[in-house]
């Protein structure tokens, strides 16, 4: 029988192929679930990302321009298709400080908390070097990278 023969280098490439094609498709998935727990509600009834939400319309009166260009200035070292999410996430954690504090407006002092509080320990690191480029002194938030 002479059909369709799997050897040489096609069988290589079709290996190849399958191996990339199912390794994206386990990052994608596990991407899209991660996104799937964070909109599961909890016990109070609201997501991570409705919570999310909630501080952000409660707080956005309450941001100034320059504290906008501070937390833009902050996230530039996220890679760009995910600093949109990043940004979202961070100025929900400062609109959540800014509500438990009833500050009057947002500060820098709420950015920097904020945003340490709402990173992953792993990026902490860069978070630290873009704040010494920033020159702004660390001393005052190091219980907070604990």
């Amino acid at each position: 029988m002479n059909g369709l023969a799997l050897e040489g280098w096609f069988l290589w490439f079709i290996l190849f192929w399958v191996v990339v094609l199912i390794s994206l498709m386990g990052i994608g998935g596990f991407f899209m679930f991660r996104k799937f727990l964070k909109a599961m509600p909890k016990q109070d009834g609201k997501s991570d990302l409705d919570w999310q939400e909630f501080y952000l319309d409660k707080t956005i009166h309450l941001w100034g321009q320059p504290e906008k260009e501070l937390l833009y200035e902050l996230v530039s070292p996220v890679p760009e298709l995910f600093r949109q999410v990043a940004k979202e996430k961070i100025a929900g954690k400062i609109g959540e400080l800014a509500i438990e504090e009833k500050a009057p407006a947002i500060n820098n002092d709420l950015i920097i908390r904020g945003y340490i509080q709402a990173t992953p320990k792993r990026d902490h690191k860069f978070l630290r070097k873009k704040l010494e480029q920033l020159q702004i002194d660390v001393a005052p938030y190091e219980s907070l990278f604990d």
